[in-house]
């Protein structure tokens, strides 16, 4: 990486991740190594959330291949194994149709260099209908891996089925590597207009189905592990909406505190949701992580209600910055979608947090108490958008 620095604020999500997978180990040299081996696997992810820019198409496919590995290492495991058939079909199916985009660009334009393709299809030598096809498919690749819908189910997957110390870092890994993806592709563009324009309208289409279908998913979830997914499938379409008004002309990422703050409010929420009772009703008692540890339940919250964009988090303020760029590119549907979401991702985020410290129960908290790991990874989520968010408030 040419620069250090870009992996501080990741740090914490990375900490989280491996204080859940190396505290339980039992004592002795070969449970320290059954657990070190995997834990060993998140760094490359994490490296990938510091650096998305630095990720192709076949960094991209590796990284999917390694989650997709360290899922269906425990074969016991009927919802890890379920999570990683899933994301080998849609995101093998996914490569596949964008290198045969690309190979389609190189035959139609005769170079492979991006750049070189432009002009050359610039001159009309060939069908409009090939070009654009081919544009299409290349940024197929993007739009599944940021995992707005129709293709949010394996982030839903992956938060339910994968493993507390995993799913944070994989979900967010592969999430920015299809930002990565979607930000290189209009970037290579150019000045080819007519390319801009159909890859832009295509990613604005993109962005509208992620975000009113992932605000209709994220209201029927019924586990607190899926909303957490939904969330994130609503971040993509943050994502994709940032592209469609002109986020991704330069290289970089179109909000380059997205990736970091995505991995810190998953490494919370996620860990918070694994503590709270499936549908349970608001005038119930507080799970025993509230009830015990009230604190470290903030904490969690606080990671639940960035991810979901609410006033006075680091997360609200990427979606204002989404909300300005569309007003000021007079996207009216889109910035219409992205209101929808957000209203969505902010009553079920709210409805989440009253869930998790329930009604006031009398008496003594519970004795036993909620594993520290769990509690560390809580504060480290936390600590680490705190962090964040005064990086964002800085002049």
């Amino acid at each position: 990486m040419s620069d250090p620095a870009a992996f501080l604020p990741v740090l914490p999500a990375l900490l989280a991740a491996l204080v859940l997978r190396l505290a339980p180990a039992g004592r002795g040299a070969r449970a320290w190594a059954g657990a070190l081996l995997p834990a060993v696997a998140l760094v490359p992810l994490a490296w990938a959330i510091a650096a998305p820019g630095r990720i192709a198409l076949p960094g991209a496919a590796l990284l999917a291949a390694l989650v997709v590995a360290l899922l269906a290492r425990d074969r016991a495991d009927t919802a890890q194994s379920e999570c990683a058939l899933k994301l080998t079909w849609v995101l093998a199916a996914a490569f596949a149709l964008t290198w045969a985009g690309d190979s389609l660009l190189t035959i139609a334009s005769g170079s492979a260099v991006p750049r070189e393709q432009w002009p050359a299809l610039a001159l009309h030598l060939d069908p409009f209908a090939l070009w654009t096809s081919a544009l299409a498919l290349t940024l197929l690749a993007g739009v599944v891996l940021l995992g707005g819908a129709p293709f949010h189910f394996w982030l839903a997957d992956v938060l339910h089925g994968a493993p507390a110390w995993l799913a944070p870092l994989a979900a967010a890994a592969l999430q920015a590597c299809g930002a990565a993806l979607l930000t290189q592709r209009l970037a290579s563009l150019g000045t080819f207009a007519p390319g801009l324009a159909l890859a832009r309208g295509v990613l604005a289409l993109a962005a509208a189905l992620a975000l009113v279908g992932g605000a209709a998913t994220l209201a029927g979830q019924r586990r607190p592990e899926r909303r957490v997914g939904s969330l994130a499938g609503l971040q993509g379409g943050l994502v994709l909406a940032a592209l469609a008004a002109g986020g991704g002309a330069a290289p970089g990422a179109p909000l380059p505190a997205w990736p970091a703050h995505l991995a810190l409010a998953l490494a919370g929420a996620g860990t918070l949701a694994r503590f709270l009772a499936v549908g349970a009703a608001l005038d119930e008692p507080a799970p025993v992580l509230a009830r015990r540890h009230p604190w470290s339940a903030a904490a969690g919250a606080y990671a639940l209600l960035s991810l979901a964009g609410v006033p006075g988090t680091p997360g609200a303020a990427l979606w204002l910055a989404v909300a300005r760029a569309l007003a000021a590119t007079h996207h009216v549907p889109l910035l219409a979608a992205l209101a929808l979401a957000w209203l969505t991702a902010f009553a079920v985020a709210v409805r989440e947090v009253r869930r998790a410290f329930g009604a006031f129960a009398p008496g003594p908290p519970p004795a036993s108490a909620v594993p520290w790991p769990a509690r560390a990874a809580l504060w480290c989520g936390a600590a680490g958008l705190v962090g964040l968010a005064l990086r964002l408030v800085r002049p």
